[in-house]
């Protein structure tokens, strides 16, 4: 009888994780009957185009983090057409959508109308930054597409000259705390920037005819290097000066080193609110200790659960590039 009774209560407890972590709607394992083989083809086919190109990593999780913060995790940013989130200039250099496309062909060929473009997107985030070396997390899944997609929308993204405060109050409109904000910015750690939306800091910063005197004097002739004066702006730089291929916590190191690249991911480090988080991640002593790749979890699946759509809500997209 202590036995069953015992099981009943685990058996319970995962009931209550599960409705949890889904906020009433996603669940872990959403497609185990209608299309078992389904988040397995996802991570094969992450796999393979990782394979061949790593940068779909960083890509796929800046797809992710933008499309989130436009009304919640439905997959609009993958919509095409005039004047749709794609077309705006924070998006204009996304990528990783040729594998959210492969993985969708395949799933419409032996499951068709069944997996959302979101959930593939979602899913494929998750698989690609395990393959860079971050901790597993379980996705809930159930999540249905979008059918609005508006440019004028992405104002709202958070902007690489932003400081805590504004970032703060961005995070917390959608239900994301600071340790959400820190946590996540870590993605970071894979990511990079184009040169245009940081040269302003290396040469000129605030019209002072010098370069941003939060910035490391060790570590300003290498940005200089990467991004001459009236160079490409075009160019990527590591975003993770330590181990950019890596997912790991040298990203927090640089802000602790300021060698942050970004304004917006510098300030995480000078703002008293933040850098206790950093600090926890780097395992300061003093300050509450946290582990990075579990909490970059669990702040996936908050955001992941960003205004969810489930049910009968939007619809199931065909081709995820378009409405049915």
């Amino acid at each position: 009888m202590k036995m069953i009774l015992n099981t009943f209560l685990v058996f319970s407890l995962f009931l209550m994780v599960v409705v949890v972590d889904g906020q009433g709607g996603a669940r872990v394992g959403f497609y185990s009957r209608s299309c078992p083989s389904a988040e397995t083809i996802i991570r094969s086919t992450v796999r393979s185009h990782f394979q061949s190109n790593p940068l779909i990593a960083p890509g796929l999780l800046r797809i992710h983090f933008h499309d989130c913060f436009v009304r919640g995790c439905d997959a609009s940013i993958l919509i095409q057409g005039t004047s749709t989130e794609l077309t705006t200039p924070p998006n204009s250099n996304l990528r990783g959508f040729e594998v959210i496309d492969d993985a969708k062909t395949q799933l419409e060929a032996i499951c068709p109308g069944i997996v959302s473009c979101a959930d593939i997107l979602t899913l494929a985030t998750r698989d690609a930054v395990v393959m860079t070396g971050g901790l597993r997390w379980e996705v809930p899944t159930g999540r249905r597409d979008g059918t609005v997609s508006l440019a004028s929308e992405t104002a709202n993204l958070p902007g690489f000259r932003d400081p805590v405060a504004v970032q703060a109050k961005q995070f917390s409109d959608l239900g994301l705390n600071l340790q959400d904000l820190v946590a996540l910015a870590g993605g970071h750690t894979i990511g990079t920037a184009s040169c245009v939306v940081f040269s302003y800091r290396l040469y000129n910063f605030n019209s002072t005819g010098g370069p941003d005197p939060s910035i490391n004097p060790s570590f300003l002739p290498s940005l200089r290097t990467m991004c001459p004066q009236n160079g490409n702006g075009q160019v990527r730089v590591g975003l993770d000066n330590g181990s950019p291929a890596n997912f790991d916590t040298s990203y927090f190191m640089n802000l602790r080193n300021n060698r942050g690249v970004l304004e917006s991911d510098q300030f995480l480090w000078t703002d008293p609110s933040t850098r206790p988080i950093v600090q926890g991640f780097l395992g300061t002593k003093g300050v509450r200790p946290l582990r990075f790749g579990l909490e970059f979890g669990r702040s996936m699946v908050k955001m992941g659960n960003i205004q969810l759509k489930t049910g009968t809500q939007g619809e199931i997209r065909k081709v995820c590039s378009r409405i049915n």
